[in-house]
């Protein structure tokens, strides 16, 4: 981001803190408020019209929330809370973000180009799912969660990893004994600290279809530890 853009927004933005089940975003909703996350991960969740739940999106300090704002919708069916802590984030009003970005090219292609990001991501998670084994979903997953973290461990329910790979508990609780086998991890029945390793690169196959979306064309930078998912 521009050092101009950054004196546009930064009068209007306050930094917030970020707890795990925070909601960023309510669904059927007027979005007030855009966070741009300075750490954890935020999932993105659609529900059905039997109340059942699915991820269908991620994003951490590379990206920021009710990316339909600036594609002109003030609501999204969608629900966006935190599910991996976050010690911060820098927030702004709806209304603000969207005079700012009237006010700069700049900046709006900037946020533009996070959105397209953002949606080759998503056709690539929805690939896997069709395609993929839940081994490989779910070490997909991990390794999208792990290179938006500091540190190596991911703090998260088998019930929680379930919900986000649409698949059923007890199926994952068995697929991360499976993932032992590349490397040391440690499933808990109620709560993973795992620690991933290199060798569950193998187990998935190029989930981001052009991950130079992410590093070479926008500047709301993925700090990616080593590349984990997908060049």
């Amino acid at each position: 981001m521009s050092v101009e853009d950054r004196t546009l927004l930064w009068p209007d933005l306050k930094r917030v803190g970020l707890e795990r089940r925070m909601e960023l975003v309510a669904a059927n909703r007027p979005i007030t408020t855009i966070y741009f996350p300075e750490g954890g991960v935020a999932s993105i969740v659609a529900t059905n019209r039997n109340g059942e739940r699915t991820e269908v999106g991620i994003f951490g300090r590379e990206g920021f929330s009710a990316a339909s704002l600036l594609l002109g919708s003030d609501e999204t069916p969608h629900e966006t809370f935190m599910q991996i802590d976050g010690s911060t984030a820098l927030s702004i009003g709806a209304t603000e973000l969207r005079t700012a970005a009237n006010k700069s090219v700049t900046l709006r292609d900037l946020l533009l180009r996070y959105i397209n990001s953002f949606m080759i991501q998503t056709a690539s998670s929805v690939v896997s799912n069709a395609h993929n084994s839940i081994e490989i979903r779910l070490a997909r997953w991990l390794l999208m969660c792990h290179d938006r973290t500091d540190g190596d461990d991911i703090h998260l329910t088998h019930e929680f990893m379930a919900m986000m790979i649409a698949a059923q508990r007890s199926g994952v609780t068995l697929t991360l004994h499976v993932l032992e086998g590349y490397g040391p991890s440690n499933p808990v029945a109620e709560k993973s600290r795992l620690r991933t390793v290199p060798g569950w690169r193998r187990r998935q196959e190029n989930p981001m279809a052009n991950r130079r979306e992410f590093t070479g064309k926008q500047s709301l930078p993925l700090e990616s530890k080593a590349g984990r998912y997908g060049q």
